[in-house]
């Protein structure tokens, strides 16, 4: 037997388009279902609980960003009722999004069946530490179907970027050089000679690099090459650079080959993160000091890799006195 739950489930409701109608209408018609998914980088356990919590819903259950969602509740068990307030920003307009449950197996399937008949099922699948969610829903008569699944995908993105933007968090890493600030920065970042730069970020990539300016306010990329040996990497700007003392990097894009993309799903995981270097001299020594927003599946691997670099730098710049 299920166990009652009173959180709040969404069912990614075409709020921005969805219209009361009449439910024999609905069931006389012929049946066309629509499917949407995507790749959560989250484990499922998560994600349903992102999914369903009321205090999660309310940020992330719109199509647009002109729409939001204001209240949520819910009754998680088979035969328990969901309710969702839709409205505009501005107010022009607004509905309750209804719906029923007929299957609940945490974490893994949500069904429901909505006010106007039409059913709904979302799936929470495990891959290798991913989710991939996929809802199928009946199409209502009102609307074209590429209309439609195009907002039931938006919100479904939403999620998706919701999800993932909490799953960043701020790491730090420091070490101590024997070196004034002045050398330490010139070193880190390749400003007397780019390859000092290669050298300790070759702890990430062989063959890493950067084109562009560390001036502040300016573009530059960050690369290096795939698997395949394809040029790939980050696109950026300096946020703020303070020589000697400190440096923000701020994400917006990736690159792949020779093109450079600035918005997509894969975009949306790192768009506006940063990377700051802290550079605090005494003594004659500094001390370094990362801060870096990163994503949860990452964040093994960088708290491997950039200690190795750090103490690559330390070598580099010891050995430039």
């Amino acid at each position: 037997m299920l166990k009652k739950q009173t959180n709040s489930a969404v069912f990614l409701p075409l709020h921005l388009y969805y219209t009361t109608t009449n439910p024999l209408n609905q069931l006389n018609m012929e049946k066309t279902t629509i499917t949407i998914t995507a790749t959560i980088a989250a484990l499922p356990s998560k994600v349903w609980t992102y999914w369903t919590k009321p205090e999660h819903i309310v940020k992330w259950n719109f199509a647009s960003d002109d729409w939001h969602c204001p209240t949520a509740e819910n009754n998680l068990f088979v035969g328990g009722a969901y309710n969702a307030r839709m409205e505009s920003k501005d107010g022009s307009a607004g509905f309750n999004f209804i719906a029923v449950y007929t299957q609940v197996i945490e974490p893994q399937i949500i069904a429901y069946t909505m006010a106007d008949g039409r059913q709904a099922t979302t799936t929470f699948e495990n891959d290798e530490g991913k989710t991939k969610v996929t809802t199928t829903f009946d199409a209502e008569s009102a609307n074209p179907i590429d209309l439609q699944k195009a907002g039931w995908q938006a919100i479904l993105n939403n999620f998706k970027q919701y999800v993932e933007l909490s799953s960043m968090q701020k790491m730090q890493y420091q070490i101590s050089i024997n070196a004034p600030a002045e050398r330490v920065y010139q070193t880190m970042l390749g400003l007397n000679n780019k390859n000092t730069y290669r050298q300790w970020t070759a702890e990430f990539n062989p063959n890493s690099t950067y084109n562009g300016s560390w001036e502040q306010g300016s573009k530059i990329l960050f690369t290096g090459t795939d698997n395949n040996g394809v040029r790939a990497g980050m696109i950026a700007r300096i946020a703020e650079n303070i020589p000697n003392k400190f440096v923000s990097i701020q994400h917006y894009g990736i690159v792949s080959g020779e093109i450079e993309i600035t918005s997509g799903e894969e975009v949306e995981k790192w768009a506006n993160t940063l990377e700051n270097y802290t550079f605090t001299q005494n003594n004659g020594a500094t001390l370094v000091s990362i801060e870096v927003d990163v994503i949860g599946q990452y964040q093994n691997y960088f708290n491997t890799v950039w200690p190795k670099a750090l103490l690559k730098l330390k070598q580099i710049t010891k050995a430039l006195a």
